[in-house]
């Protein structure tokens, strides 16, 4: 789709206030200690039918979720066009998902989905794998879990961007999207990254820039490439400390790179971002595919409406994703997609949220 077609962004924002409570103290005796485990059972295969979608999950055998990724295989030849995130969302038992009223929506959360959704076509490689990334820390030992939604987009080549943010004097964690329902094949999310609540960001319609400090919110961007749907939704998702924690000293560092394309029809792309040496640990990451310069402008939808994403997930720096149990994640990739027909103007991004010691 090129720049001159009309775009529909839909922005909500949820803005939750919490009571700040000092109970760390600066100079404290005790070291804070903190470990970054990744976790995932493994691929689950399917989807095996046209317009309809597969739920999996990782799941934290101890600590609490930070964040978490999907990864797919789709096969060769234009059936693999079809398989595309459907959603990569926390989940409080594994199964039920977070779709009803907004604001803080479950605490503690050790859970991680990855939904794969199909459009026109499938193939017997079509599968998907969940990441969790479980973390432990003596100072945030309570997280919450803030959703936000935006009814749409519904209009061919549109999209919809809504934002949650978490309450005031807690600190940003990861998050993640999804898109509904399953049976509209050419809706899903082609975007999730860390943002901020402000002017300078648009109020989430801008992401955070690379060696940024300190996000407290999260965007998810919705999009249909054919149209339809009058029921369609597009949810965001901010992983949050706990309130009443003092994470005054707590820094959580965005790094995020952009690479043109992918454009040719049936291409796809991998995209990695690391930590540096001084940022601490990675937490989480995102991904986009989009018409580029997410920092700089506001979020503005690729070049064709079967573009879409088939992974964000933590890796090497090779792109590879990271084996179950691995506690030396530093990378985080985004895998774009483009669909049956060639696009001009694409980009994609990753993005990698990484943790100092005063988490």
């Amino acid at each position: 789709m090129s720049k001159g077609f009309l775009r529909r962004v839909t922005l909500g924002k949820a803005l939750v206030i919490g009571a700040v409570v000092a109970l760390a103290v600066p100079g404290s005796a005790y070291a804070n200690t903190v470990s970054v485990t990744v976790k995932t059972p493994g691929a689950t295969a399917g989807p095996a039918s046209t317009f309809a979608e597969i739920s999996t999950h990782a799941d934290c055998a101890s600590g609490l979720i930070s964040g978490g990724g999907i990864n797919q295989a789709i096969g060769t030849g234009t059936s693999s066009n079809g398989n595309h995130v459907n959603g990569t969302e926390p989940s409080s038992d594994g199964s039920t998902e977070y779709l009803g009223s907004t604001g803080v929506v479950g605490t503690d959360v050790t859970h991680w989905l990855a939904i794969g959704g199909s459009g026109g076509a499938v193939n017997t490689s079509f599968s998907t794998t969940p990441y969790a990334v479980c973390f432990t820390s003596n100072l945030i030992n309570h997280t919450q879990v803030v959703m936000n939604k935006v009814a749409g987009p519904s209009t061919a080549s549109t999209v919809a961007l809504t934002v949650a943010t978490c309450p005031s004097g807690t600190r940003l964690l990861g998050g993640g999207a999804r898109t509904t329902p399953a049976d509209v094949g050419s809706l899903k999310p082609i975007a999730s990254y860390p943002t901020f609540n402000n002017s300078a960001h648009d109020y989430g319609q801008k992401a955070a820039a690379n060696g940024e400090t300190n996000p407290d919110s999260w965007a998810a961007v919705g999009w249909n490439g054919g149209g339809g749907g009058s029921t369609n939704e597009t949810y965001a998702y901010a992983i949050c400390s706990g309130n009443n924690i003092n994470v005054t000293g707590a820094t959580v560092t965005v790094r995020n790179t952009e690479a043109s394309g992918p454009n040719t029809a049936t291409t796809g792309q991998k995209t990695t971002v690391g930590c540096g040496g001084n940022d601490g640990k990675l937490i989480s990451g995102g991904a986009a595919i989009s018409s580029g310069n997410l920092t700089g402008t506001d979020f503005t939808g690729p070049g064709s409406g079967g573009d879409h994403l088939n992974g964000s997930y933590p890796s090497d720096s090779g792109g590879n994703p990271i084996a179950d149990g691995s506690t030396t994640a530093s990378y985080w990739t985004a895998y774009a997609h483009t669909g049956g027909a060639g696009s001009t103007g694409n980009y994609s991004d990753a993005w990698a949220l990484c943790a100092n010691d005063g988490i």
